[in-house]
């Protein structure tokens, strides 16, 4: 009778302490790699630090996969709570009627505010309507990686070993030839052979002369049409001369630099860990930086793209979860220096501007590129995976390795996207 006694009490215990509820969020990205790794370190930090909140994480495949997959889940209602979505395909993807407007309530409840957000950001998240379809989570850049040793004695190096005096094209190519000079193989290396590496080459060096790829419904009017091809001149003046590799693949162009056959290479920010994880090692046998892309052409700006969060549309979640859905967006933002380990830029301007980030090298030194950067043109047809793309790798790759003359590959470029626009 005793030991009923107590098991009722405990019982009647219990039932006055309910088990505290549990928000269950479906996540979804595209992040394999260094990225994939941090991320996973990420959501598995904030479970732990929210019992009241389990976030389920799955990576599919990168590019039009991962976007088709989206663009059919919302149709059948059947998305997830949250996704990562890169800022390039927000005109796209405001068409196809998939993302879900995060309102100022939404941002309250994340302990955010458009204004901890850096300004091209925000305007790249946005709609032509001012309201907010995504939060975004990082800039990430090309920038310049350079090679100590082909620079050294020279005046592209000054007392600390960090690169300057590139300041014009005329400057850089001086480099590039020194290097040429001094035994490398590739003076500066990006991925000639693939569509991405050649795409953000080339629209810096168009928006850095001021050009615009699309206006509107127009593509490359008025005089943005030489400039274009003022680009792609640069671009095959680089291969004429020796000065790039031939149909380079992505990996293959890494493998250039991290072998010490290249002085530059013009590649994202997320290939600082391969370098910082090599140098731990002690197999990279050189010293090494990157900087902002210098001013080439003009202007100091560089091809950029966020990845953000984002909430998809025909979502039927409870309004317990959407706050719970913005308290992950919320603390993500404000833990992104453990982001900001992958070479990318916190768009959260209170990490960004942080003593911690400030230390963070070579983050903080390229980071002044976040006021500065040139998203892709806002347009359904641009962006990751985009028609832009494809022009980079059909007509733009084989124009700098000597298959067409600039001005004919650009107004090539011209005509393949009015006809993607139709």
């Amino acid at each position: 009778m005793r030991y009923r006694k107590l098991f009722a009490a405990s019982a009647i215990a219990l039932m006055a302490f309910p088990a505290l509820a549990q928000e269950n969020i479906t996540w979804w990205d595209f992040l394999a790699g260094g990225d994939g790794v941090r991320m996973k370190a990420l959501i598995s930090r904030f479970n732990e630090e929210h019992p009241d909140i389990r976030v389920t994480a799955t990576t599919l495949e990168w590019g039009i996969p991962y976007y088709t997959k989206i663009r059919t889940s919302v149709a059948v209602n059947q998305g997830p709570d949250v996704m990562t979505y890169h800022l390039s395909r927000m005109p796209l993807g405001l068409e196809e009627g998939v993302l879900d407007e995060i309102t100022d309530e939404d941002l309250g409840n994340a302990g955010l505010s458009k204004s901890d957000f850096f300004e091209e950001s925000v305007k790249a998240a946005s709609g032509d309507d001012g309201k907010l379809h995504a939060v975004p989570f990082d800039i990430h850049s090309i920038v310049l990686y350079y090679n100590r040793s082909y620079l050294e004695g020279s005046r592209f190096l000054d007392a600390d070993g960090k690169l300057t005096g590139i300041e014009s094209l005329k400057d850089f190519e001086e480099a590039l030839a020194l290097a040429k000079e001094k035994g490398a193989e590739a003076p500066v290396t990006y991925a000639t052979g693939d569509d991405g590496g050649t795409y953000r080459v080339f629209y810096t060096l168009l928006r850095q002369q001021g050009g615009e790829l699309i206006a509107g419904k127009q593509v490359l009017p008025g005089e943005n049409l030489e400039k274009a091809a003022k680009a792609i001149e640069v671009m095959t003046t680089w291969g004429t001369n020796g000065w790039q590799p031939e149909q380079a693949e992505y990996e293959a162009s890494v493998a250039l630099f991290t072998a010490g056959k290249a002085a530059f290479m013009l590649n994202g920010v997320w290939e600082v860990p391969t370098m910082v994880d090599l140098g731990k090692k002690g197999t990279l046998g050189f010293e090494w930086g990157a900087v902002q892309v210098p001013n080439l052409m003009g202007t100091l700006t560089t091809w950029a793209d966020s990845h953000a969060l984002a909430i998809p549309k025909n979502n039927s979640m409870s309004p317990e979860k959407r706050k719970a859905v913005m308290t992950v967006i919320g603390w993500m933002e404000k833990n992104a220096i453990s982001w900001a380990d992958a070479g990318h830029i916190p768009a959260y301007k209170p990490v960004a501007e942080s003593d911690e980030f400030k230390k963070m090298e070579p983050n903080a030194t390229y980071s002044a590129l976040a006021d500065t950067a040139s998203y892709d043109p806002r347009s359904p047809i641009a962006g990751v995976a985009s028609p832009a793309y494809d022009a980079a790798i059909n007509v733009i790759s084989p124009a700098i390795h000597g298959y067409a003359e600039p001005m004919a590959a650009a107004e090539q470029v011209k005509t393949d996207l009015e006809n993607a626009l139709k």
